[in-house]
């Protein structure tokens, strides 16, 4: 197990990017947190298999319907435990 920190930019809020990024996680079983940030980006954290966080990475890149990913930020930090995946 691994925890990813992520930021993603582009037209990502306003188009249920938190919420469709809880049930991706949700799906994958990962833990971990979403949330908007106030310059427009989205940042969150997962906690997951490294095949697992793969694929919630490529997820990531594109996006829900109605977002337009232009960029992923994706790093690996310090192994955290978190309950569930949440919005926050």
């Amino acid at each position: 197990m691994k925890t990813m920190h992520f930021i993603v930019a582009g037209r990502v809020q306003g188009v249920w990017f938190r919420a469709s990024t809880k049930r991706q996680a949700d799906a994958f079983g990962l833990s971990g947190w979403v949330r908007n940030l106030r310059d427009g980006r989205v940042e969150g954290m997962a906690r997951g298999t490294d095949a697992v966080l793969a694929e919630f990475h490529r997820w990531l890149q594109r996006g829900p319907e109605h977002a337009r990913v232009l960029g992923v930020e994706w790093a690996e930090v310090a192994d955290a435990d978190f309950d569930g995946f949440s919005i926050r």
